[in-house]
């Protein structure tokens, strides 16, 4: 006679996401005492928030730059994602843990049985202390900014140098604006004559100055950084926290901390903060004290845009694509920003019959 307890254990080793994800939605798969449950789906992951704590589902997806697509996979991220987020948020990263299949084939979180998937668990910020909301209630502070600087500068200062030469890190910034191009002209609903300009201003750079770039790399400014430094992921307690860094490819977190600086401050003036940015990078430029000159700093600022939209963009060519309303007229708003910093790219004649032009003297 068949074992019904075999048989359900055999089912539930083949949920799909959507089953898990029905599981962890509901109060009762968390410790006793916990209300309601929040969801959030983002790119990648499915996020619980549950009471106090938070817990992070990978989805089992494969693209050219990760693979989720196994069980192990998605533990090794997840422990991974565990250590390198503790460099910056050491008390907020609390453990990995199993959702197990127990032994009369039921779904438990952290529990015993057979694990058939991982999550991160971490401790639940205040939502009204991440920089974004911050941003938008108008709390943010000169010395949460200061606070801010000394954590990101220790961060820096204490980060692993990258091993890359000067012409490789050239090159990345080449290869990533060739693809940028390819989303921002031609094929996407965006303003074409600003693109371009765009897209030229940043191919003059490349060629006509890759020395300010090289000299990065020759001084050992190029660093195992964050990877992902947006409002979202900094919270202003005090000291203040960041989180979420970007785990899933060492290569695309190697960065000069004044790129990653020029990104959080773009996305800051998107929000409708321009000054936080320019503050935090002569907060940091102090601490520090390597800052790039101006020109880098456009640079950066331009091609961080750029990449924004063209991630924006590549979102509307997904099959199943969350919220396709949304990308668009934000690969527009990041366009905008790029085409504002790209100005300083230009030589000062040009930039000043540029402004003339544009304002119709």
């Amino acid at each position: 006679m068949d074992d019904p307890r075999r048989a359900r254990r055999n089912e539930t080793r083949n949920l799909g996401i959507r089953e898990k994800v029905a599981f962890l939605r509901s109060p009762a798969a968390y410790p006793e005492g916990v209300q309601r449950v929040d969801v959030e789906e983002t790119h990648m992951s499915w996020v619980f928030l549950a009471g106090d704590e938070v817990y992070k589902l990978k989805k089992p997806v494969k693209y050219p730059f990760l693979d989720f697509s196994t069980l192990e996979g998605r533990e090794a991220d997840c422990r991974l994602e565990l250590d390198l987020n503790r460099r910056l948020a050491p008390e907020i990263y609390l453990g990995v843990v199993p959702l197990a299949l127990t032994d009369v084939g039921e779904l438990a979180l952290d529990g015993g049985g057979e694990p058939v998937d991982w999550l991160v668990k971490m401790r639940r910020l205040p939502a009204d202390k991440m920089l974004d909301k911050a941003i938008l209630s108008g709390s943010v502070t000169e010395q949460a900014l200061r606070s801010l600087a000394t954590v990101l500068s220790d961060f820096y200062r204490n980060a692993e140098v990258a091993a890359i030469s000067p012409l490789d890190y050239v090159a990345h910034f080449a290869r990533e604006h060739a693809e940028n191009r390819k989303f921002l002209i031609g094929e996407f609903d965006l303003p074409q004559q600003q693109a371009n300009a765009v897209c030229e201003r940043m191919e003059l750079f490349l060629n006509d100055e890759p020395q300010l770039l090289m000299t990065r790399a020759q001084n050992g400014r190029i660093v195992d950084g964050h990877g992902d430094l947006r409002p979202e992921h900094v919270c202003l307690t005090d000291p203040p926290v960041i989180i979420d860094c970007l785990e899933f490819n060492k290569g695309l977190r190697l960065v000069d901390p004044f790129d990653e600086l020029c990104f959080l401050g773009m996305e800051c003036e998107r929000l409708g903060s321009p000054e936080i940015g320019p503050t935090l990078i002569e907060l940091c430029g102090e601490q520090l004290g390597n800052e790039p000159s101006d020109r880098l700093l456009a640079f950066y600022t331009t091609y961080r845009a750029c990449l924004r939209a063209r991630l924006s963009l590549a979102h509307l060519l997904e099959p199943d694509g969350r919220e396709p309303a949304k990308w668009l007229p934000l690969a527009r708003a990041y366009l905008e920003l790029a085409e504002r910093a790209s100005l300083k790219l230009l030589p000062q004649a040009r930039r000043r019959s540029t402004r003339l032009r544009d304002s119709g003297g």
